[in-house]
């Protein structure tokens, strides 16, 4: 048995290695405990591709003391909009306005990156790959938790869930709870060499279908798309034959895209959410985040970014000298209302932009050309409400600002 011993810290296990369960871990290790990141692949080696990171989350990773790191690795969202497969513009975005609406611009990088960026953040031995883990024992107020793995059990004061969609610790804190409802459609993602042709960012809104061209900072291109389909399908001749079916005739660069992917990975998931919620994103001395706490479709691009923010939230309310029931409490009471708002404006969404009736994309189409006229400022605001959010205590930046000062530095 692992138990807590050595510098007489308060210790955590987080179950997870992905964007979540290691933005959790740096912010457990600031906050005071020690540490232990137990991910099952072998390597670290992030399914997907792109993630655009709004400010919310570029806040919260400034308590971590890296979001300005992130930030030099991001590639910045030049002017875009919103396209027909015809190429019309519908709404052109202004990163200006965007900027100063969420006091920040969004940015987008690989995942493999800001994993990569994370993980060597860690202190040495933290990060344990290879390591199959389930949830012995939840714990309570006078027992530790007991995390079983391949190569022993771990008593913990804290465990973080943070093992994804289809977490094996929700399952076991919360067994009765239904399981994720399909959303009706399934996503394609590639990242592809820069096919030589001009481009705007933009997001393509077809009929129940959708395409998206990002430009990366290393000169590659992320392209996503997504498309009403069964749940479980996969293409006879391959995801790119199905895309290029899907797609092939929709407007530049998207024909240019495809060519570019040939013989390159097309990633293609089923998109799952969490229709009903969770009774609390805690138990025992277990905490969810993440897609364990709250699965959403990605229309709003805010998953990993509630991620981020979950990890920020429960390190500051997880006093490692404190009452952590308490403490927890108050993780879900603050984290359980603002995500599950999000999964549901998220899914709200996804019924307006994947529209199939030709009559319903006409009227949507229409309203959006006068809203972008008329009131271009309206879907700033109506963001606003995620993008805007701040995190509690003060960031790491505003530490560095005030280390000179006689005033007690605040933990995240």
């Amino acid at each position: 048995m692992d138990v807590c011993s050595g510098n007489g810290a308060s210790r955590a296990v987080v179950v997870g290695g992905g964007i979540g369960g290691l933005t959790a871990a740096l912010a457990l290790i600031r906050r005071g405990w020690r540490v232990t990141v137990l991910e099952r692949a072998a390597e670290l080696k992030p399914v997907g591709a792109g993630i655009g990171l709004a400010p919310n989350a570029q806040r919260a990773l400034d308590v971590a003391g890296l979001g300005d790191a992130v930030r030099a690795l991001a590639a910045w969202q030049g002017e875009g909009g919103l396209r027909t497969p015809s190429g019309r513009w519908l709404s052109r975005t202004d990163p200006q306005a965007a900027a100063e609406a969420f006091g920040g611009p969004m940015v987008l990088l690989h995942r493999a990156t800001l994993i990569d960026t994370l993980a060597a953040a860690l202190p040495e031995g933290a990060l344990r790959t290879g390591e199959l883990a389930e949830l012995a024992d939840r714990g309570a107020v006078d027992r530790p938790a007991v995390v079983r793995t391949t190569t022993g059990d771990i008593e913990a004061d804290l465990v973080v869930g943070a093992d994804g969609i289809n977490s094996v610790l929700r399952k076991a804190l919360f067994p009765a709870h239904p399981d994720l409802a399909y959303a009706g459609f399934t996503t394609w993602r590639v990242v592809v060499p820069d096919p030589g042709r001009p481009f705007a960012p933009h997001e393509t809104w077809g009929p129940g279908r959708i395409w998206g061209t990002q430009p990366l900072k290393d000169g590659r291109l992320y392209a996503y798309a997504a498309a009403r389909t069964p749940r479980g399908g996969r293409a006879p001749d391959g995801e790119l034959a199905e895309l290029r079916r899907l797609f092939g005739a929709w407007h530049d660069p998207i024909p240019a895209v495809l060519e570019a992917a040939e013989g390159g990975p097309v990633l293609r998931n089923d998109v799952h959410w969490m229709a009903e919620a969770l009774p609390a994103h805690h138990r025992g001395r277990v905490a969810l985040i993440g897609d364990a706490a709250h699965a959403m479709a990605p229309t709003l691009g805010q998953g990993g970014n509630q991620a981020i923010e979950d990890a920020i939230v429960l390190a500051h309310h997880a006093d490692p000298h404190g009452d952590l029931a308490t403490g927890l409490a108050h993780y879900s009471a603050e984290r359980l209302p603002r995500t599950m708002g999000i999964v549901r404006k998220s899914e709200r969404t996804a019924r307006i932009n994947m529209l199939r009736n030709p009559v319903g994309i006409a009227v949507r189409n229409t309203l959006i050309s006068a809203v972008s006229v008329l009131c271009p400022a309206f879907p700033l605001r109506s963001f606003a409400d995620i993008a805007t959010w701040q995190p509690p205590g003060r960031t790491y930046a505003d530490q560095a600002r005030k280390q000179d000062t006689p005033r007690q530095k605040e933990t995240p």
